[in-house]
C-alpha cells in the first residue's frame, strides 16, 4: 500500500500542479479550450420538495465551509482553494481561487481572529497523501506524513497561503475547537490518540501533544481497523466536542481546549454490525443547550447524537446499495463525566460509554427515488447537515443528496432526494440564518442548500420544510422528464450534468473514473482493502 499512496500522491501532485488552472469556472464562464458540457447536460433529478437553483461547476469539490462572519463560502476541491460571495446564497460568485493540489481535505474547516486591529479569516487544510501549491514552493508533501496547511483568506480576491505543521496523527480531517478565534484545533487521530494543535500564531501552528480516545481506537472485527484505529471527525456543538472513528463516539469537555476531559461515550454496538462495519463517520448533536438527563429521546431535548457510518467497496459487497453504510440516531441518557471516567480509566477503552442505538436507514436501499440505481461503486452515507426543522441533508456520494426526516429518531424516514445520472455528492449544506451584524446563528439555517459532488461541482437548491412548502418558480418550471423520474409528474428536472469545469487536461477533474478511484482511497487507501464478515444486509434498530 506506502507504494500504491505515493505513486497515486506523486501522480496528482504532478498532474495538478502543472495545470495551474483555476478550478471552478468563473461565474458559470467555461474555461478556454475547455469543451463545454452544456451541450449534453445530464439532468438532476430531484423529489418535488426540492428545487435545483443555481450551480458552479468544478472539476472535483472535496468540501466547503462557511464564514462565521460574513457572506462567504470556502470550497475545497483536489486541485485548488476557493472562495464564493453568498452576499445572494442563491447566486454565487466566485471571488477567488489559490491553485492547491491537495488530498483530501475532506472536512476543511474555519477561523477568524481579531489580530491587530484587523478580521483575520482563515481555513485549515488537512493533508493526507498530498499538498502543493505554486503559492509556497519551498514546501510540499508527497505522502510524508500527516500535516495541516493554513490558507489566509482575509482578502477574499487573493487567498495565501500562511502556516503549516507536522503532526503525529492523522489530520485526515482537522477542526477548530470554536470558529470564533480557533486558537485550537483537533485532529483527526489514529490508534488511540488524537493531536491538539495550537493554532495562535498562524504563521507557525505547532502540536502541543496527543490525548487518548476511544473513538480513533480498534473498532470490532468486522471493520479492516479492528488492529489499529482511526479517528474521523470532530463535532462541536457548543456544550462539547464530539468525536467519531472506527473505535464509536466519544464526548469531551473543552472547556479548557488544550485539556480536553471526556464525558462520554458509546457503548458496544457501536463496534458491531450493522452500525459499524467500517467507521462512524461524522455526528451531529442538535439543541444540545437543551439536554436534561433521562429526558426522553428527541431531537428537541438535545439528547439524540445524530450519525453516519460510512462502507463502500472495502469488501465489495457494498456495491449492493443496501450493504452499504447507514445514517443513525443514538441516545445520549447521560453526560456523567465522572461515572465514565471511572469505567473508562485510560480514555482509550471502548464500549464503556452510555449511549446506545435508536435507529438506522439506508435510504437509497429503502426508499431509491429519482435516478437510484440498486448497485454503484459508492453509495454509503456519507458527511450531513441537520436544519432546525428536523430535516438532514445527506451526502450519498453517486446516490446522490438524501433528506432524512429526524423527528422522530426511532423512526427514521426519506424526506426528499437529488439525484443525477454523473454525480458524486461528498457533502450536503444548509445556508445559515445570519444575525444584524452578519454573524452565522448556531443552529439556525435558511431552506437553502448547497451539495459538494466531485463530478458536478458546487450545486444549489431550494428546500420545501415541513410547515413551509416551495413557492412557485420565479422562473420557468421544472420539466418532468420522461424516461427519467419515477412517476410522471412528481420529479423536477433541470439542467445540470458535468460542468463547464470539468475541462480538457484540467488534472484529476476530467476523469471520472480517476475520482471514483480516489474516492476510494479516501480511508480505504490507509488500510486492508480485504476484511471478512458475514453478507447479511442490514437491519434495523
Amino acid at each position: 500500500m506506502p507504494v500504491l499512496r505515493s505513486t497515486l500522491a506523486l501522480a496528482a501532485a504532478t498532474g495538478l500542479v502543472l495545470t495551474p488552472t483555476a478550478a471552478l469556472a468563473h461565474e458559470g464562464e467555461v474555461h478556454p479550450g475547455v469543451m463545454s458540457a452544456e451541450v449534453a447536460a445530464v439532468p438532476t433529478v430531484t423529489s418535488p420538495n426540492i428545487r435545483k437553483i443555481a450551480g458552479i461547476p468544478d472539476t472535483a469539490t472535496i468540501s466547503m465551509e462557511f464564514a462565521r462572519t460574513g457572506p462567504y463560502a470556502y470550497v475545497s476541491s483536489l486541485d485548488s482553494i476557493s472562495v464564493l460571495d453568498l452576499t445572494n446564497p442563491r447566486a454565487p460568485v466566485l471571488r477567488g481561487t489559490i491553485v492547491n493540489a491537495l488530498f483530501e481535505n475532506e472536512a476543511m474547516t474555519y477561523g477568524e481572529r481579531w489580530i491587530d486591529g484587523r478580521l483575520t479569516r482563515f481555513v485549515i487544510a488537512g493533508i493526507d497523501l498530498v499538498q502543493a501549491s505554486p503559492g509556497d514552493p519551498a514546501h510540499y508533501n508527497v505522502d510524508n506524513g500527516p500535516e495541516i496547511a493554513i490558507v489566509d483568506v482575509t482578502d477574499p480576491a487573493r487567498p495565501r497561503m500562511r502556516g503549516r505543521t507536522k503532526a503525529t496523527t492523522s489530520t485526515h480531517t482537522v477542526q477548530c475547537v470554536s470558529q470564533g478565534s480557533c486558537r485550537y484545533a483537533y485532529t483527526a487521530g489514529t490508534r488511540g490518540r488524537f493531536s491538539v494543535l495550537d493554532l495562535t500564531n498562524l504563521d507557525s501552528p505547532k502540536e502541543l501533544k496527543t490525548v487518548a480516545s476511544s473513538a480513533s481506537g480498534p473498532s470490532g472485527p468486522n471493520s479492516p481497523f479492528s488492529d489499529s484505529g482511526a479517528g474521523h471527525y470532530w463535532d462541536f456543538d457548543g456544550k462539547l466536542g464530539w468525536h467519531t472513528g472506527s473505535g464509536g463516539a466519544q464526548a469531551f469537555s473543552v472547556t479548557d481546549p488544550k485539556n480536553p476531559l471526556r464525558v462520554t461515550g458509546t457503548g458496544p454496538k457501536a463496534r458491531t454490525s450493522p452500525y459499524n462495519d467500517f467507521i462512524l463517520h461524522n455526528s451531529m448533536r442538535p439543541n444540545a443547550g437543551a439536554f436534561k438527563a433521562g429526558a426522553p429521546a428527541s431531537i428537541k431535548n438535545g439528547n439524540v447524537l445524530l450519525v453516519t457510518e460510512e462502507d463502500y467497496l472495502d469488501t465489495g459487497e457494498e456495491v449492493v446499495c443496501d450493504r452499504t453504510g447507514s445514517f443513525q440516531t443514538w441516545y445520549v441518557p447521560d453526560l456523567d463525566g465522572a461515572a465514565y471516567r471511572t469505567r473508562n480509566t485510560t480514555g482509550a477503552m471502548a464500549d464503556k460509554g452510555t449511549i446506545r442505538p435508536l435507529d438506522l436507514i439506508n435510504p437509497v436501499a429503502e426508499y431509491g427515488g429519482g435516478l437510484s440505481l440498486p448497485v454503484g461503486a459508492f453509495c454509503s452515507s456519507h458527511w450531513f447537515d441537520v436544519h432546525q426543522s428536523g430535516i438532514v441533508a445527506l451526502g450519498s456520494y453517486q446516490a446522490g443528496m438524501r433528506l432524512i426526516d429526524v423527528r422522530t429518531p426511532t423512526d427514521l424516514k426519506q424526506y426528499g432526494y437529488v439525484t443525477g445520472g454523473a454525480s458524486e455528492v461528498w457533502d450536503a449544506y444548509w445556508v445559515p440564518k445570519r444575525d444584524a451584524e452578519g454573524v452565522a446563528i448556531r443552529g439556525q439555517k435558511t431552506n437553502i442548500l448547497y451539495t459538494a459532488d466531485a463530478v458536478r461541482g458546487v450545486e444549489v437548491f431550494e428546500v420545501g420544510l415541513p410547515g413551509a412548502p416551495l413557492a412557485p418558480a420565479a422562473t420557468a418550471p421544472q420539466v418532468a422528464a420522461a424516461g427519467l423520474a419515477a412517476g410522471a409528474g412528481t420529479s423536477g428536472v433541470s439542467a445540470g450534468g458535468l460542468g463547464a469545469g470539468n475541462r480538457v487536461g484540467g488534472g484529476l477533474g476530467a476523469g471520472s473514473g480517476l475520482l471514483l478511484g480516489l474516492s476510494a482511497l479516501s480511508l480505504a487507501g490507509m488500510v486492508a482493502l480485504s476484511r471478512s464478515r458475514s453478507g447479511a444486509a442490514p437491519t434495523r434498530a
